[in-house]
């Protein structure tokens, strides 16, 4: 029998234009070798960053239909993966709840890659309140790894996430919740404890069984829509693909500074992942993580 790719079903967004959501993470794990099955939660001209946009929202029953008809097909048994971002209510968030148990019913071994998308820093919540209880109560125990920005790690954990110390607290309770993996998308200098004086760098850290690794990486003026939707979905196949977290880390990271990099020196508004594709694949700069 000729074994299959690795499949990974994507629950998110999709925008027309531009690269958020599944536009974000469904050409990088087929450039990977990923089969992808992207399921869409809306569909839109363009990112909600612009100065508008059209489009839909599809509600819970969609998503109940679509994975109904992969049962049907009988392809559950072959995903390996489940990826999934902003939600945007919580019905459709126990819609993704209801899918990513009929993939582990066909195959109990599946991961899910969770971003708990609900705010940011300066920003705030920006989801409905409901949600955070859905994340916390119901996601949260139920995914294999999980991708917060620092406000989603606080609001999840209740640590205020300003001291190393703090921030063991933090990855320590969400994985007596259940993910074995987490990854706080980015550290600024300026919420790093005190004494860490590398202002010109940011950091990403992954938290897992065998320890905390840090990536530390030049930090570039810009933060743009979608870079957090490509990390996950990077993050996700490395870990399907059976590599450890700091070498996991490593790739993920350096693959979207690569990319991010190459943004800012063209001046694009999107993420250009068809021009850094080889990038995706293998970054030319790999940048090594260490465990701290």
């Amino acid at each position: 029998m000729i074994p299959h790719p690795l499949s990974v079903l994507s629950i998110q967004s999709h925008v027309v234009y531009g690269h958020v959501g599944n536009s974000a993470a469904v050409f990088p794990l087929q450039r990977l070798g990923a089969e992808v099955w992207p399921l869409h939660t809306v569909q839109f001209s363009n990112h909600t960053g612009y100065s508008g946009f059209e489009g839909q929202v599809f509600g819970d029953g969609l998503i109940h239909a679509l994975v109904a008809g992969l049962k049907a097909r009988g392809v559950l048994g072959r995903c390996d993966g489940v990826l999934t971002g902003y939600l945007g209510s919580a019905a459709i968030g126990a819609a993704v709840l209801d899918a990513v148990e009929e993939v582990r019913f066909h195959n109990p071994h599946a991961l899910w890659c969770c971003d708990p998308v609900m705010g940011d820093e300066g920003k705030g919540l920006f989801v409905q309140p409901e949600l955070v209880a859905f994340f916390k109560e119901q996601a949260m125990p139920r995914a294999s790894i999980l991708t917060p920005n620092l406000f989603e790690l606080s609001l999840l954990s209740g640590e205020d996430c300003r001291t190393l110390a703090s921030l063991r607290r933090a990855f320590a309770l969400v994985h007596d919740a259940g993910p074995d993996w987490v990854m706080l998308t980015s550290l600024e200098a300026g919420n790093r404890p005190v004494g860490d004086e590398a202002e010109q760098d940011f950091d990403l850290l992954l938290s897992a069984p065998d320890g905390i690794h840090r990536l530390r990486l030049p930090r570039l003026a810009l933060a743009p829509n979608g870079a957090g939707d490509l990390i996950a979905a990077l993050l996700l196949y490395h870990r399907l693909e059976k590599r450890s977290a700091l070498d996991a880390l490593s790739l993920a990271g350096s693959s979207v500074h690569a990319v991010l990099t190459r943004m800012l020196s063209i001046g694009c508004a999107e993420l250009p992942l068809v021009e850094m594709q080889d990038e995706l694949a293998l970054p030319e700069i790999i940048y090594q993580a260490e465990r701290i």
